[in-house]
């Protein structure tokens, strides 16, 4: 059997792709990887051309196994779970408590999504005055983060890596670039992060990317 084929986006940026990229990784699985450059024509609109040829959405990632197409961050990570059981926690509620934060993280948040786009080569030297729904947002994960790293003991979100941490590993990035006041325990799990040996690999890949998103650096200007 050929091995599936990851589509994805700049890893600088696209924070919907370093998410399934980090389940496969974490569960063994291997796959190919392709990037495909963002930005350009059609972009905004899941109109880039490449993009549409590998993905029925038009976004990016996309999982291809076995010719059939999946085509969403949240539903690949479930594939990897599905193959590795051992991304969900192994205990039945608690595999549920974690289905709904990554469901959350998918879904919600959407201030802090907008305020706070991923940019993994940038670093602000103070954080902006936040909107109050952004700030809002922010509370809302230190006080997710905190309550769930307290129950399980850390330093992963269940106590061991999994896709709950591979839905917020984007997050820890973007509160370092906006360099945002970010209480102890939530310190200590993007530390946890950062420190994971597949995110140091997607990392030096993001730093070393030759191309960049006008549209996306606009916002530092």
């Amino acid at each position: 059997m050929a091995a599936p084929i990851l589509f994805i986006g700049n890893k600088n940026y696209s924070s919907w792709s370093l998410r399934p990229w980090l389940a496969l990784k974490w569960a063994g699985i291997a796959f190919e990887e392709r990037v495909i450059p963002l930005g350009g024509e059609g972009y905004g609109r899941s109109a880039i051309k490449e993009v549409r040829e590998v993905s029925p959405s038009g976004r990016v990632p996309a999982l291809h196994v076995e010719g059939a197409a999946i085509y969403e961050s949240l539903a690949i990570c479930e594939w990897a779970g599905e193959q590795v059981p051992s991304l969900w926690p192994r205990d039945a509620l608690q595999r549920a408590q974690a289905r709904s934060v990554a469901c959350e993280m998918h879904a919600g948040f959407s201030a802090l999504r907008r305020d706070l786009s991923m940019n993994i080569r940038r670093r602000l030297n103070s954080a902006p005055h936040w909107p109050e729904d952004t700030s809002a947002d922010l509370e809302q994960l230190f006080a997710t983060w905190e309550r769930l790293l307290a129950a399980h003991g850390g330093p992963f979100l269940f106590g061991v890596r999994g896709i709950v941490d591979a839905m917020f590993a984007p997050v820890a990035t973007r509160l370092r670039t906006y360099a945002v006041t970010t209480p102890a325990p939530a310190s200590a799990y993007c530390d946890a992060i950062f420190a994971d040996d597949a995110f140091e690999q997607w990392e030096r890949a993001a730093q070393s990317e030759s191309w960049t998103i006008e549209q996306a650096e606009a916002l530092y200007r």
